[in-house]
């Protein structure tokens, strides 16, 4: 599927087919298609909760106000970063460069997180937004829909899935094939409204 089309199509599906099945092979080439989303520094420092047992499911789509997606999708994937993952063996994410590189993105990376709890916050929840981004329209290019979902208590969510400490959750997506139509557009602002020129007028 063309990008732009991907784009254009790509809705919130609310109503997921229950009986449709993603394959370990499908999910796993969207996975890698993810896992080439940018992040500051090359840090990588999202996680994903694969959501595979139907009895977490269940808790899930509890500590998510009984939202039906969570049960009915194909899969659920919670996208969640690590915040402290700037200052974990940090020379992992540039291996492949030369020395001189490497001395200077490190030294770079250490002085621009460190001591900055807010930053690394900001960074982390950016790279779970991109993340989502790139699975959302991945998925719509192999066929499936998605909903992207924050309607959930998030320390239940934290409980259930075991999050580690410096983590954050940053949003679920639930994936599958649609069973009903994504309602209209609520509204798009006018390119006008939203763009502007150097500085806000």
């Amino acid at each position: 599927m063309d990008l732009f089309d991907a784009i254009q199509l790509r809705r919130s599906v609310k109503e997921f087919q229950t009986e449709a099945v993603m394959s370990d092979t499908e999910f796993r080439k969207l996975m890698d298609a993810v896992l080439l989303t940018p992040t500051s520094y090359n840090i990588q420092h999202w996680r994903f909760i694969r959501v595979t047992d139907r009895e977490t499911r269940l808790k899930i789509k509890d500590a998510a106000w009984g939202q039906r997606p969570v049960a009915d999708a194909s899969e659920v994937v919670l996208i969640c970063a690590d915040m402290a993952a700037w200052n974990d063996r940090p020379e992992r994410y540039w291996a492949n460069a030369n020395k001189e590189a490497q001395d200077m993105l490190l030294t770079m990376m250490y002085n621009f997180y460190n001591g900055k709890p807010q930053l690394q916050r900001d960074e982390a929840i950016r790279s779970t937004g991109m993340a989502a981004q790139t699975l959302m329209l991945a998925a719509k290019a192999m066929g499936y829909d998605t909903n992207p979902m924050i309607g959930f208590d998030v320390e239940t969510m934290a409980e259930i899935i075991n999050l580690p400490e410096h983590h954050v959750i940053g949003l679920m997506v639930a994936i599958g094939k649609a069973a009903a139509p994504a309602n209209p557009r609520g509204g798009q602002l006018a390119l006008e409204e939203v763009v502007f020129e150097n500085r806000f007028h």
